[in-house]
């Protein structure tokens, strides 16, 4: 099987090229004469299209069929029978929308005597490609490995998974030198000296080559058996499961460290990698990218206003930048509007009240939430969402992590402009109060409850602004 973008790239060329030969064919003039002679579509028959025509509707069909597929062209493991059912839905999706543009005055709109034809085609075509790049197995049950950092972790969950183990992934340093208790460095020396074998499993490799291993193996079910949850390693195991659809199970003990589902019981429970549903994720990425572009057009004269009176206040940069946590521990930059006087940005929660490093236009800005402007850059290439726990400092992570054991369960959603707790008030300086509301978030997301925040949030930007002009 195919993996990462080699997998993408070739299942969206499939589909299209595939669509655009069979919507071809069914428009040549020998297969239009073919169906002209059956009984029903014989009576819907019509001149086949020719020249701009023809490419004009193979180029709508095309749009339409390779955009109804966006679910699948995720390297997600799954078996024959899945793979042809789902490729099917999506097949008769398309169709439906196809047949409703037809309702519209459009003048490339697909004949139905060429719907009709295609329609049996790419139920048979498209699920004989996703079957060919996918190579699917024939196995009955779950296909599960243990990836962890501690051979004895490893020891310890391989005997509570009740399924066969296809393996294990273990970094070659923690094999080679375990600090910790007697039974880890015996386990260890056993294991190199057994060829990286525990409880009679094999080593598949390094945490390195997890991606690999998940698509290579078709694997369902990853038991994760970290003796440390750090961000690099663990987390990096959950982001891998999450790219490649694959189940991720943790010990209980790790379980405030995550989302889990909530009828969880035994030694291993579920991690709820992915949230949101297909729809209300396509929904909230497609207001996230409307919101974005219509803010930055909209905003332009107040972006180009406000660039103006911070030059002329101290003349310093406009900007600048932070790193920030996104999903899952990795991070990006984020950017606002200069509030501070220059170099003097800290990692430590600052009061806006008494911090005498903030400059005049910045107050400002700050009271107006206006300094937050240019995140919507952030927002528009993918980095942040709307809606969504505030994405905080790098450096600052740390220390409202040693605080409050359960902040890294931000780390399942995008972080976002806008939350339920930032339109409660709550700041990083009160990280058990925003904690308390981001988490509340995160059991309630949804698309209809991210539109309820928005409009609390544009609410709550239109009254302090009007309160600071009349101060």
């Amino acid at each position: 099987m195919l993996s990462g973008w080699r997998y993408r790239l070739e299942s969206v060329a499939g589909v299209a090229a595939l669509t655009a030969v069979a919507v071809a064919v069914a428009n040549s003039v020998a297969v239009h004469a073919l169906l002209g002679r059956l009984p029903v579509v014989g009576r819907l028959a019509a001149d086949a299209p020719m020249g701009a025509e023809l490419i004009f509707e193979v180029v709508t069909t095309v749009v339409v069929v390779t955009a109804a597929f966006v679910p699948l062209y995720k390297p997600r493991p799954r078996r024959i029978l899945d793979t042809v059912a789902l490729v099917q839905k999506r097949v008769m999706v398309a169709m439906f929308a196809l047949a409703a543009v037809g309702y519209f005055d459009y003048t490339y709109r697909l004949p139905r005597t060429t719907l009709i034809a295609i329609t049996p085609v790419l139920l048979v075509v498209l699920p004989a490609w996703f079957v060919w790049i996918r190579r699917r197995p024939t196995a009955e049950t779950d296909r599960v490995i243990v990836v962890g950092d501690d051979p004895a972790e490893i020891e310890r969950l391989a005997g509570d998974v009740d399924l066969p183990l296809l393996g294990y992934l273990c970094p070659t340093s923690s094999i080679d030198a375990v600090a910790g208790s007697e039974e880890s460095r015996a386990i260890a020396t056993a294991v190199a000296d057994g060829g990286g074998r525990i409880r009679e499993l094999d080593r598949l490799g390094g945490l390195s080559r997890i991606e690999d291993v998940l698509v290579e193996y078709d694997v369902d079910t990853a038991v994760l058996a970290f003796e440390h949850t750090d961000r690099a390693e663990f987390f990096g195991a959950l982001d891998a499961c999450y790219e490649h659809g694959v189940a991720a199970k943790v010990h209980r003990e790790h379980a405030d460290r995550v989302l889990t589902a909530d009828d969880d019981v035994g030694t291993l429970v579920d991690v709820d990698i992915e949230p949101w549903d297909v729809q209300d994720h396509v929904l909230k990425r497609g207001f996230d990218v409307a919101f974005s572009l219509v803010g930055l057009v909209a905003l332009s004269p107040v972006i180009v206003a406000i660039a103006a009176a911070i030059k002329l206040d101290d003349g310093g940069s406009i900007l600048y930048s932070q790193e920030r946590t996104a999903v899952f521990g990795e991070t990006f930059d984020v950017y606002k509007f200069r509030s501070m006087i220059p170099e003097s940005e800290s990692v430590e929660p600052v009061d806006d009240e008494s911090n005498d490093r903030i400059t005049r236009v910045g107050r400002f800005l700050r009271q107006t939430h206006l300094d937050e402007i240019p995140q919507l850059w952030s927002i528009l290439v993918g980095d942040m969402s709307v809606v969504g726990p505030r994405a905080v400092w790098t450096d600052e992570e740390s220390l409202l992590e040693a605080q409050e054991r359960s902040w890294r369960k931000r780390w399942f959603v995008k972080p976002g402009l806008t939350g339920l707790a930032q339109v409660n008030g709550a700041k990083s300086t009160e990280p058990e109060e925003k904690l308390r509301y981001d988490l509340q978030y995160v059991k309630r997301q949804s698309f209809s409850y991210d539109m309820k925040l928005v409009t609390r949030q544009i609410w709550k930007v239109g009254a302090d602004v009007v309160e600071t002009i009349r101060e």
